[in-house]
């Protein structure tokens, strides 16, 4: 399935309304559980001392720049993706809404140059995307002043990308690689110059459950025909509760040894 699409159509559907904006940016914290995920790791990392530079890799529609614009008012944001429509919808918003400490410009991570400007690399849902991929962790590598820390989060090799083995196809199919392993992801980090800081499987028994019913099905659905989003408010209206509920359980299961998706975080040494 390609996501590409249905992602363009939201991002369409708030372009210009700075109103609407926010209002996408809520939904998405509500709705996506990597973004509970990544969210209460960042809080975790930085709780004590905020970073003074952020490089976001791969901004989206930027809601986890916006996240740590609020939260680390004093800190400088650098951030690139290589869609240029999702670029210039930031640079249209961040400054409607006050938040000035956000850079945004279009940008190829296999083509970072940057040498210790940063003292946090995140990236989210991106490295299924890059060929590259330890290429693309020693640019970071060397983008991070020492003792930075860069976050990765992506899909697991159990399942993630909805692939159940190395036979079956990606369910978003504009991905290049099913997932990692502990060890795969881990490795190529190291290798890169990293030390591993935390290991963390996410969507485990329960987010498997809230994967299908609030993300997967509704997909299959507007893939079929975007005129079934007048249909979405209905179907969530009796699915949200248990989406809500699958996703609380999941970050707080404490014993979870496995999962559909990975969060990684690493250390300059």
């Amino acid at each position: 399935m390609e996501y590409d699409p249905i992602k363009n159509t939201l991002g369409g559907l708030v372009r210009r309304n700075t109103f609407l904006r926010k209002l996408f940016y809520m939904m998405l914290g509500l709705m996506f559980l990597r973004e509970w995920y990544v969210k209460r790791k960042i809080k975790q990392l930085f709780k004590d001392k905020p970073p003074k530079d952020i490089f976001d890799a791969g901004s989206g529609f930027g809601q986890y720049s916006y996240f740590m614009a609020k939260r680390f008012p004093s800190a400088k944001i650098e951030a690139v993706d290589v869609k240029v429509d999702q670029i210039e919808d930031c640079k249209y918003f961040f400054p409607k809404t006050g938040l000035l400490n956000v850079n945004f410009a279009e940008g190829d991570l296999t083509l970072l140059n940057d040498k210790e400007l940063y003292d946090f690399v995140l990236s989210v849902d991106v490295m299924e995307h890059i060929e590259d991929d330890l290429g693309v962790f020693k640019r970071f590598y060397n983008a991070l002043r020492k003792n930075g820390r860069v976050l990765i989060n992506t899909p697991s090799n159990l399942g993630g990308s909805d692939a159940h083995d190395e036979h079956d196809d990606s369910f978003i199919g504009e991905h290049v690689r099913l997932g990692y392993s502990k060890e795969d992801i881990c490795g190529k980090l190291e290798s890169a110059g990293f030390s591993i800081e935390s290991f963390e499987y996410t969507y485990g028994t329960w987010g498997k459950r809230y994967w299908r019913l609030g993300i997967k099905y509704p997909m299959l659905m507007l893939n079929k025909s975007k005129l079934l989003f007048v249909l979405l408010p209905f179907y969530y209206l009796f699915t949200i509760w248990f989406v809500w509920l699958f996703m609380w359980l999941d970050v707080n299961d404490k014993n979870k040894d496995a999962g559909t998706g990975v969060l990684v975080v690493a250390k300059k040494k």
